[in-house]
């Protein structure tokens, strides 16, 4: 299981809507639905998606002008996959030129919905800050290193590498298969090395922070318990 999604989808089709909705909420993605342009950019330019589905036959606003004017002003610009009938090349052609990074034509298989939402989010993270704060533990994925107020971590580098999971993951869990196939591909080592990667790491956040920090999720993997949202 990798981080959730949040999704904003803006399509004035409530069937579609709600298609598109019970689908990707299947993947414990959170989503948040716009019915017209002008809530779908109050949306976008409030809140951070990782994907936004965007129709382009909307009510009060081509969808070609929500995709310029989100691209423009949002303070973290959002991936967009644009979703619309309009199949011709010109059609795409200038969907991208307007600022889409992906563009899918109605009808489409949702499963492939899906895997293009989850590329367009892990592609963008590439070029987001190399600095994650999760409260008062902040991370330098460049320097491979973490610190607790102001505090250099003790870590190895495979603990790091979990510990940059967790964070990102948070506050969902990872699971163990997910952690295994991030460090190790698909040649995980045949002995329990997972576990004694989160023993060792849960020592050194422990000692640190003075209470158990990562939470063991029945049947799935492993969680971080922080009291704060990530910044």
């Amino acid at each position: 299981m990798g981080a959730s999604l949040k999704i904003l989808i803006i399509e004035d089709n409530q069937t579609i809507c709600r298609q598109l909705g019970e689908f990707l909420a299947g993947h414990q993605w959170q989503i948040d639905f716009a019915h017209n342009a002008s809530l779908g950019i109050q949306l976008a330019l409030e809140y951070i998606y990782d994907v936004i589905l965007l129709d382009l036959n909307l009510p009060d606003r081509d969808g070609l002008a929500v995709c310029e004017e989100i691209k423009s002003n949002a303070e973290i610009t959002p991936p967009i996959l644009m979703v619309t009938a309009r199949d011709s090349f010109e059609d795409k052609a200038v969907g991208f030129r307007s600022g889409a990074d992906d563009y899918l034509t109605k009808p489409f298989d949702l499963r492939e919905l899906a895997l293009r939402c989850e590329a367009l989010a892990r592609r963008h993270s590439l070029h987001k800050s190399k600095t994650l704060a999760l409260g008062e533990l902040t991370l330098d994925t460049r320097a491979k290193t973490a610190m607790h107020k102001g505090v250099l971590l003790d870590l190895t580098s495979i603990g790091f590498r979990i510990l940059e999971l967790l964070v990102n993951c948070y506050p969902e869990p990872a699971s163990r298969a997910y952690i295994a196939h991030q460090l190790w591909g698909d040649a995980p080592p045949e002995s329990d090395a997972l576990k004694s990667h989160i023993y060792v790491l849960r020592k050194s956040l422990d000692q640190s922070f003075g209470k158990p920090m990562i939470k063991t999720v029945m049947n799935v993997g492993y969680k971080l318990e922080q009291p704060c949202h990530v910044d």
